[in-house]
């Protein structure tokens, strides 16, 4: 069985998550970690439950949700995977960081493409990717059938889906991608999403405004 431990990081509170089992691997997503504080406390979780973090997976790769990639990968050697469209916007990572007040001395750099239908395997689990643009190119969802849930990025938040009014958002794309790769998930699916709290798909089918 999966466990999914959240920390909320940076300016923007985006959700890192490290998601481990009984094996002792682990896999990071979106480490939004953005100073030194930050950075301590995802470091000293993963030493404090004996985690060896196998892979470091991106949602998607706007700023708030790789400006901890370069620390992670310094320390712990796991380079960023990520969908290959999404590097429209690592080459401009650290100019967008200093438009927001963030310190990112370097563009992230992904080494390992990810695409529809793959599977990311650690220790006894592993996590379906789905292709979910429409927030940006380059997004993708992370899901476990047999725990059933799917990390969401930016893609279906509680009562809310993701902004479509940054360079390559696309509400008609956006809506698509829910329709056609989450709503057809199981209704007890738990939904964690990119920012703010968990939901789930059969409560967002029957509540979501943007989804109606």
């Amino acid at each position: 069985m999966i466990q999914v431990k959240k920390f909320i990081f940076n300016p923007f509170q985006v959700n890192t998550y490290v998601l481990s089992d009984d094996s002792g691997e682990c896999v990071i997503i979106d480490p939004g970690c953005s100073d030194g504080v930050e950075s301590l406390q995802l470091m000293d979780y993963l030493k404090e439950k004996d985690l060896k973090p196998v892979h470091l997976l991106l949602t998607h790769t706007h700023i708030d949700h790789v400006i901890g990639c370069n620390m992670v990968e310094e320390q712990l050697n796991i380079a960023p995977t990520a969908h290959k469209a999404g590097l429209v916007f690592l080459d401009h990572s650290t100019s967008t960081a200093q438009t927001y007040g963030l310190d990112l001395d370097k563009n992230p750099e992904v080494k390992n493409f990810i695409a529809e239908g793959d599977i990311i395997r650690f220790g006894n689990s592993e996590l379906e990717v789905l292709y979910t643009p429409g927030h940006a190119d380059g997004s993708v969802c992370f899901y476990s059938k047999e725990d059933q849930f799917v990390i969401a990025g930016d893609v279906l938040f509680q009562m809310s889906i993701g902004r479509t009014d940054f360079p390559t958002g696309d509400f008609d794309l956006l809506k698509k991608s829910i329709f056609d790769k989450l709503f057809v998930l199981p209704e007890e699916t738990l939904v964690y999403s990119g920012h703010g709290p968990e939901t789930s798909i059969g409560f967002e089918k029957a509540n979501n405004p943007f989804l109606a």
